[in-house]
Parts: structure tokens; sequence; C-alpha cells
């Protein structure tokens, strides 16, 4: 009952807002639930250290980079901060 709750409210804020955050504790399902929901999406883990230190030091470049006309899922966005400033623009 939980999930299907949470996989409904995750489609309604994607419809609504073009930029959709899903926050939780460690290992709870947050990138399992967010992969099945949008499986079309482009998923992208800031955990690789090259794709960070672009997303950290030329935030512009890495959006060009990985450009999706389905969405995007950004994993461990956490670690670029400079980032979350541009796709506040998008």
């Amino acid at each position: 009952m939980i999930a299907r709750q949470l996989t409904e409210s995750l489609k309604e804020a994607a419809a609504q807002f073009p930029v959709v955050t899903v926050l939780g504790p460690r290992q709870s399902g947050k990138t399992t639930l967010v992969q099945s929901v949008f499986p079309n999406h482009r998923y992208i883990s800031l955990e690789d250290l090259d794709r960070r230190n672009l997303a950290n030091t030329d935030p512009r470049l890495f959006l060009q980079e990985y450009p999706t006309e389905s969405g995007m899922i950004l994993d461990e966005i956490q670690h670029a901060p400079t980032l979350l400033s541009y796709i506040q623009n998008l």
C-alpha cells in the first residue's frame, strides 16, 4: 500500500513540476522507486567522480553533455551543489 501511494504521489508531482526531489535515509529505496516510476528517464549517478567534477566545475556543460527529452534522474546530487542553481532555471 505504501509503495503504491509513493508511486502515485511521485507521478503527480512530476506532472505538476519540472523538477522533483526525492529525499530519505540512505538505502531506503529512493533510486529503485524513481527508476521504476520513470523507466524512460536517463539515470546519472554523481558518485562517478568525472561526472561529479564536470557538474561542479561547469554545470551548463554537464547539462548539455547529458541531454534528454524524456527526463533525467540525478542520483547523489548533494555532491554537486553548484548544479542545483542551474537546474532551478530549467
